[in-house]
């Protein structure tokens, strides 16, 4: 029987400390890395290829439910338990969708429980947490797969998006990506950083550098860090002139 291979992510040492004497103590399995916040979380998830991550929900950046979202993409995710010191009231959406947790300080025989009997999330049991005082944290990052790699790409990064067929390509400073998300879920999300220029294309507001009238009579967005433009359609033209007078 193969070890199982335990990724610890919590952005406090001791509480990484403790929960790895605890696993070498159960003798469930090994801590094969240990990270501090959700993006190491994820990279780490793609270098050692954990059966478990013990994920703490809230680190600084990246939270461990974002990071949970990230990993569900790869080919093989790992099964995840939550830690949190959330009280007991507030984990009750953790509850009604079997999800499991563990909660601070973490009790020996509560994690080799949570160990025996780890399973994979359902992206539908994430989607669904919405732990209670505390507002809903909008992801910070988009990940992409390219190859057997997860990219992740941070949301200030992004120039625009474009629908195309089923994909989303994502423009951002450091080149393109496809991703398998709506653009109108994208447009919900992050209706405070993109701007809708026309059914098929959101761009970033921050980085509309004019608008231009075409000789033909349409209207074009140039961008400020690129030589790409994007067509505005005659509908949502007078809200981005609108938008634009407001900047």
């Amino acid at each position: 029987m193969s070890i199982m291979k335990i990724l610890i992510v919590d952005d406090e040492p001791l509480a990484r400390q403790r929960l790895k004497l605890i696993v070498t103590e159960l003798q469930l399995g090994e801590c094969c890395a240990e990270g501090s916040n959700g993006e190491q979380a994820v990279l780490l998830c793609q270098q050692h290829t954990p059966d478990v991550v013990l994920l703490d929900i809230r680190m600084p950046g990246m939270d461990g439910i974002e990071a949970a979202q990230h990993i569900m993409k790869l080919d093989a995710p790992p099964a995840i338990i939550f830690t949190t010191a959330y009280d007991e009231y507030a984990l009750t959406a953790f509850d009604a969708h079997a999800v499991d947790y563990l909660l601070k300080p973490i009790r020996k025989e509560r994690l080799q429980d949570a160990l025996e009997s780890a399973k994979r999330l359902s992206k539908a049991q994430l989607e669904k947490i919405n732990l209670q005082d505390q507002e809903t944290q909008r992801r910070q990052h988009i990940s992409a797969r390219l190859g057997d790699e997860l990219r992740l790409i941070d949301i200030n990064d992004i120039l625009y998006l474009l629908a195309e067929h089923k994909y989303v390509t994502v423009r951002y400073t450091q080149g393109t990506v496809l991703i398998e998300e709506s653009l109108r879920s994208l447009e919900e999300e992050f209706e405070d950083v993109f701007l809708r220029v026309h059914r098929n294309a959101l761009v970033a507001r921050k980085s509309i550098a004019a608008l231009d009238k075409l000789k033909g009579g349409g209207h074009q967005i140039k961008l400020l860090g690129a030589d790409d433009t994007l067509e505005v359609s005659r509908r949502h033209l007078p809200t981005v002139r609108k938008v634009m007078k407001s900047m």
